[in-house]
Order: C-alpha cells, then structure tokens, then sequence
C-alpha cells in the first residue's frame, strides 16, 4: 500500500482516534436510578407517545425533534471527489453534523442513502421525516438534486434545504452585495458571468436575480448557455442567453465572475477583459479555477474571494446553513423561502460592516476591517447566531412560512445571544 503523507495520515488519524467518526449520541436527562429509568422508558414514556397522538405538535415539547436535522445524501457529488457512494461519503455527513452543533447547536444524523432513483429517495426520506425538525440535502448531483428538493419541499412541512444549491447562494450573494458598496456598483447595473451550470452556480444566479441583477451569462463546459443550443435542461434554460458570443467575448467589461467549475474553467486572459476593479469569486474547492495570486497580479485592482479558508474572503457554507436551520426551526416554519434566504444574505453582508471583536483580532493574527480583504464575516464570529438565525426567523414569520403567534424579535435575539 502506498505511504499517506503527513497531511493525509493526520486527517486519518483525527477520524480514527481516540474513536472512529466524528458525533455521538448523549442522552439530555439523567439516568441514574430506578425511578429515572422508570420516567426514561417504561412506564413512563407512555405518557408523552399518548400526548402525542393527541396533538403531533407535542412531539416538539417531549422529544428531540425541534432541535434534530437530518444530513442526507446518496453521495452522487461530493465535495471535489464527484460521485464516490453513500458509504464514502459518510464522513462529510458526520462533519456537517459537526458544524451544526458547533456554530448553532443543532443536533443531527447523518443518514446515507443507497439509491440512485429520485423516487426511491423521496420515498425514503418522506418516509422517516416525522423524526426530525428539518432535512439538510447534501452532495447530490445535478440536475436530480432539484428535483429531489422540489419533491420533498412540496410533501413535508418541515424545512428543507440542499445547502450545495443555496448556502453556496446566499453566501456568495452577500458576498456581492458588500463588494458592489466598496467599488460603487449597484446590483441591477452589474453584468455577471457564472462559470458552471451545476446546483450552486443555478442556485447562485438565481437569488442574484431576485437580489434585483438583470445581466448574467453563464458557462458550462461547452461555452456560453445560449437559446441556439439544442442541449440545455430546463434549469439552464432558465440563464439563457439570447445570442451566441465566444467565451472571451462573455468576460467582455464584466463586473463579476462568479466560478463554480474546476480548475481552468477560466483564465487570467479572461479577467484581463473585465471592467475596473472586478469582483472575482474563484470557488472551485479544494483548487480554485485561478489562484488569487494569480488574479492578483494580472489585475491588481480586484476584489477576490474564494472557498478556501488560507485566503481572504471565504465563501464558506458555514456562515450560512447551521443558522438558517437555526432560525427556520425554532420558529417551526414549514420551508425555508425565498425570503429567508435574501434575509440571511443581508443580515450577512451587514455583519460584516460591523466593527470586529477583539477576539476575532487575536484568533486571526491580524487587524480585520471591512474592505476588499473582509467582505463577509469570519466562521468564527459568535455574532452569527444572533443575526443571521433572528433574521431568517423574522423573514419567515413575514413571509408566512411560520405561524407562530406572538413571537418577539428581541427577546429571541437575546436568547440566542446566550449560546455564544
């Protein structure tokens, strides 16, 4: 067998040791002696299961099911790796469970499942969903995973999201929205090119519409998405262009390019072409389309932000998806809508103007103030929790995707600020 570099053996080794994976289960209530365990189970636990047939919505008040998500995949697109399995995938659920607890304190399990029909995994995942709060899709590929979403949004009233599709969105939209201020554009004059036509970058160029961009080309790996071609699925037709240009002449005084491709899917020549000061996203993990130092020195003037964390300006999923599970849950809303989503983008993009705590200083090495090297906030900041969960909660109450009654923005707040 060949040998694992160092990096390598060190990830192998911190999810193998002191126990293999990464989450466990912990019980919330002491079971120490007879009586408890008389209240745990048997007899006891009759009580609460006839309350519950009672009112379905008591399994909120006598389980864990208001605080429980689901991380579910089939493992047909993977992080970088592509389609590697559900098995193989299992790591990437357990980490995502860890980010859920870590940033909102949102328990989960991570479920893999073993099919490649869209039937079949609707079924499997309508069929356990009484289990949890809400359903996180993940790394499952395109175009099924719309499908799949769309299915399972229409038949549960619980929220779901694949966070692949719009954590990477509202990201990336709050990234633009702070880029735009600090180089004076606004959003309905910008001119954007997406590079990929997978989940995230349709999911992207679609909440940069409802943002209010009325100019957005896309790429895919046979150029320009355009009415000419014979080739596009429904989703892509969405992003249609209504006239063939060469991929060079896309980039052509562009203000935003958007990659969400692989390495090379555009180049150094093509951001020569872009317009003063381009705001340029090269989000292909773990190797950028071009690497920053690269952008950089072909056009110094840019404002560039990645998905990496060793560089400035990631765009990371976790500054989004544990805290709009967070605030879509606690409110018990049935969807997470458009609406929660442009409402987590701006409560992002407005955090991060905010003046910086000390402690972020110290945990960076480095003064952060808001400019071309801080467009969004750091994973880091505690503040996340507070601004973005109440805001995606208030939006759903607005927007009617919850009907909780009397629900009081400031005391919410508050108590979330006493998880940090």
């Amino acid at each position: 067998m060949p040998k694992h570099s160092k990096k390598d053996q060190e990830a192998l080794d911190y999810h193998q040791y002191p126990q293999p994976g990464k989450i466990s289960v912990e019980t919330t209530k002491k079971v120490d002696t007879q009586k408890d365990l008389a209240l745990a189970y048997t007899p006891g636990v009759a009580v609460p299961c006839l309350e519950i047939q009672k009112n379905p919505e008591n399994a909120y008040k006598y389980t864990s099911k208001g605080n429980l998500v689901a991380v579910i995949s089939n493992g047909t697109a993977v992080l970088g790796l592509g389609n590697i399995g559900p098995l193989a995938s299992k790591p990437v659920m357990e980490g995502k469970g860890v980010l859920f607890k870590k940033f909102a304190g949102l328990d989960s399990f991570d479920i893999e499942v073993d099919t490649l029909s869209i039937d079949r995994f609707c079924s499997v995942v309508t069929a356990i969903a009484p289990t949890f709060g809400g359903i996180n899709l993940e790394d499952i590929k395109a175009p099924e995973c719309f499908e799949i979403e769309r299915r399972l949004v229409a038949e549960l009233k619980i929220p779901v999201m694949h966070d692949d599709q719009h954590g990477t969105a509202v990201i990336s939209a709050a990234a633009i929205i702070n880029a735009c201020e600090i180089t004076h554009r606004r959003l309905d004059e910008l001119k954007i090119v997406v590079i990929g036509a997978g989940a995230a970058a349709i999911s992207c160029a679609r909440l940069y519409r409802y943002l209010g961009v009325k100019e957005i080309y896309m790429l895919d790996s046979k150029g320009l998405v355009h009415h000419g071609r014979s080739d596009l699925n429904d989703f892509k037709r969405e992003f249609s262009a209504a006239h063939y240009m060469t991929h060079s002449e896309v980039f052509d005084s562009a203000d935003v390019a958007v990659g969400l491709s692989q390495p090379g899917s555009f180049t150094v020549e093509d951001i020569k072409r872009m317009a003063p000061e381009p705001i340029i996203f090269t989000l292909a993990n773990p190797t950028p389309e071009i690497f920053p130092d690269d952008v950089r020195a072909a056009r110094p003037d840019a404002l560039i932000a990645t998905g990496r964390s060793d560089f400035d300006n990631q765009v990371n999923n976790v500054l989004g998806f544990p805290f709009i599970f967070r605030g879509a849950m606690d409110v018990r809303a049935t969807k997470i809508n458009i609406e929660m989503k442009i409402a987590a983008a701006k409560a992002l993009a407005e955090l991060a103007k905010k003046e910086v705590p000390e402690y972020l200083h110290e945990l960076y090495g480095k003064k952060i103030v808001f400019g071309k090297e801080y467009i969004i906030p750091k994973p880091f900041d505690k503040r996340l929790v507070v601004e973005i969960s109440s805001a995606v909660a208030l939006a759903a109450i607005q927007s009617g995707a919850s009907t909780l009654q009397n629900f009081d923005f400031d005391a919410y707040k508050k108590e979330l600020a006493t998880r940090i």
